[in-house]
């Protein structure tokens, strides 16, 4: 027969201070370097992965596209049409306009702004040829908001012109609207940019022919330039020479770099 005594269970020691702070920083470093080594195998991996196959992007890791593209999904379907960028009172914009990236506009040497048209290549073939003064026509809106750069900057900026979606109705363009994709080149072709219809409709897209009231500078884009708030600037197109639509992405410069295709906030 079993003492009473036997039954007893030991007490435990509580740990001291000391002994709990050990114990907490073993468990840290450990956890710390369980992770770094994981986060070491999972970079190696992706810099020996093959690259995508060049198409209308190009340049990155084939597992980062494939997650870059699901990113696209995602926020394509989170954000609609009403999902507004904020803007801001037009004392705060800034005074002197940083100019970023002169691609598509510097080597232009042929360029002549007095004979500048917008061509619009519609899917059968017969194209448009609008004017400035023809744009400039039809009812400005402006718009001042934060212009975010990929590079890291950004500066609330005032930008004034007419809303894409208004340009494509008065020019009876909605039906080639409706296709997914829209491509916007520089006249030599040099920059261009593919938008999907969500963005290319969005509210706040402009068709931008004024900078903080003034005409555009050429540095900006003049005599007309693209205005996508829910973008980084990569895809604010500077100096549009044509406009197309299409059920495929068209060709994007800085995606053909290896870029996000989307770009979008």
């Amino acid at each position: 027969m079993m003492k009473p005594a036997d039954h007893k269970k030991k007490l435990k020691v509580p740990l001291t201070v000391e002994q709990k702070i050990k114990r907490r920083s073993f468990i840290s470093f450990g956890a710390f370097f369980a992770l770094g080594g994981a986060a070491t195998v999972g970079w190696k991996w992706l810099l020996d992965a093959p690259e995508e196959i060049p198409g209308v992007t190009a340049g990155a890791r084939a597992p980062l596209r494939r997650a870059l593209n699901k990113t696209e999904l995602f926020f394509r379907n989170l954000f609609s049409n009403s999902h507004l960028v904020k803007t801001y009172p037009k004392e705060l914009a800034a005074a002197t306009p940083r100019v970023n990236s002169l691609i598509g506009i510097e080597d232009d040497e042929d360029f002549d702004i007095n004979a500048w048209k917008l061509v619009v290549k519609r899917v059968n073939g017969q194209n448009l040829n609008i004017g400035l003064e023809e744009i400039k026509a039809l009812p400005k809106t402006e718009i001042v908001y934060d212009f975010k750069c990929v590079e890291g900057w950004d500066e609330i900026q005032h930008w004034g012109g007419v809303k894409l979606s208004d340009f494509l109705t008065h020019f009876k363009l909605d039906a080639q609207a409706q296709l997914p994709y829209m491509g916007l080149e520089t006249p030599n072709g040099a920059y261009y940019v593919g938008l999907e219809r969500e963005s290319a409709l969005h509210p706040q897209t402009l068709l931008a022919y004024e900078m903080n009231g003034k005409s555009l500078s050429v540095a900006h884009g003049a005599p007309l330039r693209l205005i996508v708030p829910v973008k980084y600037g990569i895809k604010n197109l500077k100096r549009i020479g044509t406009m197309s639509f299409s059920n495929n992405r068209p060709r994007d410069y800085w995606a053909e770099q290896g870029y996000d295709y989307y770009s979008g906030l």
